[in-house]
């Protein structure tokens, strides 16, 4: 459903006005923005979310004709010169495309908990290390993502963006504490693993895989409160001497490969 748009002001484009300043702030609405090809492709074929509106560049309509193609029919698709869009967003959209969606009602932790292998992660308030954990996820086999209220928006426009577009259709659970989280995977049966330099940690490549398996990360820095690791089984990435901590992302995707591997053998 195409429509034409000229004017910044247009009331249908509210959902885009300053994307930036609003994603900060949060919308508080229930709606999320979506940018770029890849991510769009996504959320119209895989994600579990409703999509309210597109918003795209005069010059992105043919190139994604195949996309548009795939919308739900009463998904309006907003054309725009790219001038106005720019003005619309507050801020230079290169790759032409806007998707609005919206939330709908969250994920409770039983849906994850039927899981395999499962991500926890607790305190994590930087968007591109929430999205680079999903993608890691979604790449080993991860049956899910749980993240405590402390925890920043996985379908915050940039998560989203480095997440490959996973953050979409990857279950999630946000909500509760570290410690609600760990009880409720005890008492599914889960071995907990706490990522944590600690030097009375069990070696990574020293862990059995059997069973199900949920790999914990804490905060950049001060990493995992001690409650949170004692609750679990400490484990340790082997490392250089003199190191002792890589990006919690990156922690991230070690553990779940290993899983992965072994769990393929």
């Amino acid at each position: 459903m195409l429509v034409e748009i000229d004017d910044p002001r247009d009331p249908r484009l509210a959902p885009y006005i300053s994307i930036r300043e609003r994603d900060l702030t949060g919308r508080g609405d229930g709606r999320f923005i979506v940018e770029g090809k890849v991510t769009l492709g996504i959320l119209a074929r895989r994600s579990r979310f409703q999509i309210e509106s597109v918003f795209i560049g005069e010059s992105r309509l043919e190139p994604l004709a195949e996309t548009l193609a795939e919308l739900p029919g009463d998904v309006p698709v907003y054309v725009a010169p790219q001038a106005v869009m720019d003005q619309v967003a507050g801020f230079a959209i290169h790759r032409g495309v806007l998707a609005c969606a919206r939330k709908g009602e969250g994920l409770p932790v039983e849906r994850l908990l039927e899981s395999q292998t499962l991500l926890v992660l607790n305190d994590i308030s930087n968007h591109d290390n929430v999205g680079a954990a999903f993608r890691n996820a979604a790449a080993f086999g991860a049956g899910g993502v749980l993240l405590d209220e402390r925890s920043c928006d996985p379908l915050y426009r940039k998560a989203i963006r480095v997440s490959a577009g996973s953050a979409l259709w990857l279950p999630f659970h946000h909500g509760g504490t570290g410690l609600e989280h760990v009880a409720a995977l005890k008492a599914a049966g889960y071995e907990i693993w706490a990522m944590t330099p600690r030097a009375d940690a069990t070696p990574l490549p020293e862990m059995p895989v059997g069973g199900k398996i949920a790999v914990l990360l804490g905060a950049e820095g001060p990493g995992l409160p001690e409650a949170l690791i004692s609750a679990a089984s400490p484990v340790c990435i082997p490392m250089s001497p003199g190191f002792d901590s890589i990006n919690i992302a990156t922690a991230g995707a070690v553990a779940l490969s290993r899983i992965f591997e072994a769990r393929l053998a």
